[in-house]
């Protein structure tokens, strides 16, 4: 009876030891940052990542974009497309499709050094898991240059707002952007093929 008493025993421990390994490696796998930070999503967008559009026609873009918030946030976002000089798109790399402090803090210094060619906006606010789809539309136009110099990108982000009224014109809104790192905010977008 002894020696069956101390197979069972160090049955009972081997699984016991199983459960341990098993939790602690659950506490080892940390969620990533997608899963911790506000993540803003393309679901579909016109053009797409991999259309060409000449720089001499407006351009007519359609946003389907997703807020998926992680914390409590105010602001407006804005599906916009930025002309760089400086910034070309051979020189960056971004993928809509993945979400990675890289990205976001690339279209931090996109938005830094670049100037709006078109953008839509929508004032928002959300709270922890909360998820928001937003359509937004607009008509985007070239400088010339954009041809031969620096790249043009279609950024999704969001921003503090503030509406300024012009006396005999038309309201306008001025958009801050939220530094990602600051607010926890995985800004995405693409670089733009455009053709002379």
């Amino acid at each position: 009876m002894h020696w069956r008493s101390r197979i069972i025993a160090t049955r009972a421990l081997l699984a016991l030891l199983v459960i341990g390994v098993t939790a602690l490696l659950g506490c080892l796998d940390a969620p990533g940052i997608d899963d911790t930070w506000t993540k803003l999503e393309l679901l579909s967008s016109t053009p797409n990542p991999k259309q060409s559009r000449s720089a001499s026609q407006p351009i007519d873009v359609s946003v389907k974009g997703r807020i998926t918030y992680r914390s409590i946030l105010t602001g407006f976002l804005v599906a916009e497309v930025r002309y760089s000089p400086t910034i070309s798109a051979a020189s960056v790399t971004l993928d809509p499709d993945k979400h990675t402090l890289q990205d976001a803090e690339t279209i931090d210094r996109i938005l830094a050094n670049s100037v709006t060619t078109g953008r839509a906006t929508y004032p928002s606010t959300g709270f922890d898991h909360l998820m928001q789809d937003v359509d937004l539309k607009f008509t985007a136009q070239l400088p010339a240059g954009a041809t031969t110099a620096g790249g043009c990108f279609l950024l999704l982000y969001m921003g503090d707002g503030k509406k300024i009224e012009r006396q005999g014109q038309p309201d306008t809104l001025i958009v801050t952007p939220f530094r990602s790192t600051s607010k926890e905010i995985l800004h995405t977008g693409f670089a733009l093929h455009i053709n002379p």
